[in-house]
């Protein structure tokens, strides 16, 4: 069903600026201690100045720092210098302002600079105790510096400086704060400090004698260091490794730590991973950037094809549908020989094989617009897991998809898929189609379910049609149909716990194969450089770049065939050209 836009607040108008004015007092004040030290013969030897800034340049994430609704968030590009940057996003509501207080000498001179990178953005200083401060630019394209000065009050001690965006307008940049003046007793930033401890550590792609490990990237590390079962295995200059000569079948311990010149972080939480039996040849081998397309085992209107007949630039094949049975959780599958022109059970097996050896997985979709499967307790669970693996036993399939548009219980589809994997040895390809709605925060049970498989987890193709407007990650809303549509939403993904090789874009292959939301292969091809190289954006630009995005999603084969294959024919090598 289309989704309508939430409704942007009216009547925001821009606050004024306070009024700048002199206190008398303290200027008197101040005057007159330069004259009580001139009469004394020899005024005391100023100390040298100091930035009063906490964490100036964003290096220690947000620390020191609080934001205004939890807007701010620090990344490793783009920055001013050093490795870390603030990036704080308005929304129609709230105007993302971040700030700290610092330690002050009453009665002193500050100069208040930072680097701003973006429209509207604002640097400031209250409380100062005489004439609080701010300045502003309009549109920074490149870094630019922001400054102004101040004077503190004869007793003030401490003052609140801050930045902040404007309502509704994109996400902004700042770095490399200044607050430099007499020390009032706080110091200035300490030396290099040893990173933070690395999160999302998780297990990947096995092997029956290797692991592939992966976790999310820490602000100021130079390296990371693997620990297997307690003892140091390597290192790595990124933030992924794999370890090998490991045992089949057996289960492995694994963390992962931080390192700088100034040292080595604490160890990342525990996961343990287990290799796959000897002889099972591992989980399959799925591209780096590939193209996934839904086979159609039924006459809609749309080209009818065999497996066989599905273009070899496909890189995940995925039946479409199993079907529930009156066992709670269980799905069947039958083959719709005679809708599909006589196609035998054996032939369809035969295909799959045969894509198989070309490199190709062929997965099994429960679910659709009109699947009714329910897992919504252990017993559902353990039968939605039973009931696949034998389906995968008989028809040769490698894994499964999730397109469940009916809800799903996080809890209880979690266990089911980990049942899955492991009777599946290791070898399970496990894709998810959720709609847009479903996947527009970490708390929703779709999210949930990725986030909570995320080591198993193959790829997530969201479905960016049938759905209407929708928030992007930096809280603006957007129409479907339109590159910012495919990169606003994506980075949700990007930012909420998956990893770039888990994140594809799902379209339709045609204007016939939905109801709305379709774009011409060139937008689905825009949106991938966007996210993966930083170009061909529209107006949403991510802050940071994707290159491991895993690719593309149609629905369906069928429909794509029916267009002459202009879809694949457009994006799959585009898609396999990835960086």
């Amino acid at each position: 069903m289309p989704r309508t836009a939430p409704t942007r607040p009216t009547g925001r108008t821009r606050p004024t600026r306070p009024a700048r004015h002199r206190r008398l007092l303290a200027a008197a004040l101040t005057a007159l201690a330069a004259v009580a030290a001139t009469l004394s013969g020899s005024a005391p030897a100023a100390a040298a100045d100091v930035n009063a800034a906490r964490n100036a340049g964003f290096e220690s994430g947000l620390s020191n720092w609080t934001c205004s609704a939890g807007s701010g968030s620090t990344v490793g590009s783009p920055v001013h210098s050093g490795t870390g940057a603030l990036k704080a996003a308005p929304t129609p509501s709230d105007n993302a302002a971040c700030s700290q207080t610092v330690a002050v000498k009453p009665g002193s001179a500050y100069r208040l600079s930072a680097y701003v990178l973006g429209s509207y953005v604002y640097l400031g200083a209250s409380g100062t105790g005489t004439t609080d401060v701010s300045t502003w630019t309009p549109s920074a394209t490149d870094w630019q510096q922001l400054s102004t000065s101040f004077t503190t009050g004869p007793t003030t001690t401490s003052v609140t400086v801050y930045t902040h965006g404007w309502y509704g307008q994109p996400a902004y940049l700042a770095d490399d704060f200044s607050v430099l003046g007499p020390d009032g007793g706080g110091g200035t930033d300490p030396g290099p400090q040893a990173p933070a401890t690395p999160g999302g550590l998780t297990a990947n792609a096995v092997t029956p004698s290797s692991v592939a490990l992966s976790w999310t990237p820490v602000s100021g590390a130079t390296g990371y260091t693997v620990y297997r079962d307690g003892t140091k295995y390597g290192t790595a200059t990124g933030t992924s490794a794999t370890v090998t000569g490991l045992t089949p079948a057996t289960a492995y311990r694994f963390q992962v730590t931080a390192t700088n010149a100034a040292g080595e972080s604490a160890r990342s939480a525990e996961i343990t991973a287990t290799t796959a039996p000897s002889g099972s040849g591992g989980t399959p081998t799925v591209r780096k950037h590939a193209v996934t397309g839904y086979w159609q085992n039924f006459n809609n209107g749309a080209t009818v094809q065999k497996i066989s007949d599905v273009p070899g630039q496909y890189d995940i094949i995925a039946v479409a549908f199993a079907d529930a049975t009156t066992t709670p959780g269980a799905v069947t599958f039958t083959l719709d020989s005679a809708g599909l022109g006589g196609y035998t059970v054996d032939q369809f097996k035969a295909d799959i094989k045969a894509k198989q050896a070309a490199g190709t997985a062929v997965v099994l979709s429960v679910g659709g617009e009109k699947g009714t499967v329910s897992v919504n307790d252990a017993v559902s669970a353990a039968n939605f897991a039973t009931s696949l693996y034998t389906l995968m036993q008989q028809y040769g399939f490698d894994g499964v998809d999730i397109d469940l548009e009916n809800g799903l219980s996080p809890t209880y589809m979690s266990q089911a898929l980990r049942s899955l994997s492991q009777k599946a040895g290791g070898r399970l390809v496990l894709t998810m189609a959720p709609q847009t709605l479903d996947m527009q925060s970490t708390s929703g049970g779709y999210f949930q379910t990725a986030l909570n498989v995320k080591d198993i987890l193959t790829v997530v193709n969201m479905q960016y049609y049938n759905s209407g407007s929708m928030l992007g990650c930096d809280g603006k809303v957007y129409s479907q149909g339109t590159v910012d549509f495919l990169t606003a939403l994506a980075c949700i993904q990007l930012e909420g716990g998956l990893a770039p090789s888990q994140v594809g874009l799902g379209l339709p292959a045609s204007a016939r194969g939905a109801g709305s939301g379709y774009v011409a292969p060139s937008v689905v091809n825009a949106a991938l450089d966007c996210l993966a190289r930083g170009t061909s954006c529209g107006s949403f630009k991510p802050a940071r770049t994707y290159p491991g995005i895993r690719g593309a999603m149609t629905w369906s084969t069928n429909w794509d065939a029916a267009s002459g294959n202009a879809w694949s024919n457009a994006v799959a090598p585009h898609v396999h050209d990835l960086p």
